[in-house]
């Protein structure tokens, strides 16, 4: 069942291990790889969070804004871009252990897409995150970016 601590390993600074396909709805399309660099803040004593993610090779930044709704007892991740500066339409879920399955509705390339991110093997100090586009209601998906996150090493 999750919690208003699901989220408790993610705070604090972050390298981030980014892999991206060229083109989100093509399953051939090519990977990229670049690295990034991410700072997460806790708020509400654990039931929500705040992380940016820097990302020199993208020319970008993104802002993940997460909230635990006690009522549901689920999150809502809710996801900006520097590029845009507009909130995207965000993705709800619940952890089961330490793997977290979240799903929303948005469009990519003027398509109707059904979006999942999955937040999965975390810990204090590491972390896999991986997003999903799915064009025919969920049947079928492509995965299309995904990131491991490290903790830097002490300085």
């Amino acid at each position: 069942m999750s919690s208003p601590h699901d989220f408790d390993f993610f705070a604090g600074e972050w390298r981030v291990a980014n892999r991206r396909r060229t083109d989100f709805l093509d399953p051939d399309s090519d990977w990229v790889q670049f690295p990034g660099t991410s700072w997460c803040r806790p708020l509400f004593d654990g039931a929500a969070n705040i992380d940016e993610i820097d990302m020199p090779y993208l020319g970008a930044k993104g802002l993940t804004l997460r909230l635990f709704d006690v009522e549901r007892e689920e999150w809502s991740l809710n996801w900006s871009s520097s590029r845009s500066g507009k909130l995207f339409p965000p993705v709800s879920g619940r952890f089961d252990g330490d793997r977290g399955e979240f799903y929303g509705d948005d469009t990519y390339d003027g398509k109707d897409v059904r979006v999942r991110f999955i937040w999965a093997d975390v810990s204090t100090s590491s972390a896999h995150w991986e997003q999903a586009f799915s064009v025919d209601g969920g049947q079928t998906w492509v995965t299309n970016w995904t990131m491991d996150f490290s903790r830097p090493p002490a300085s």
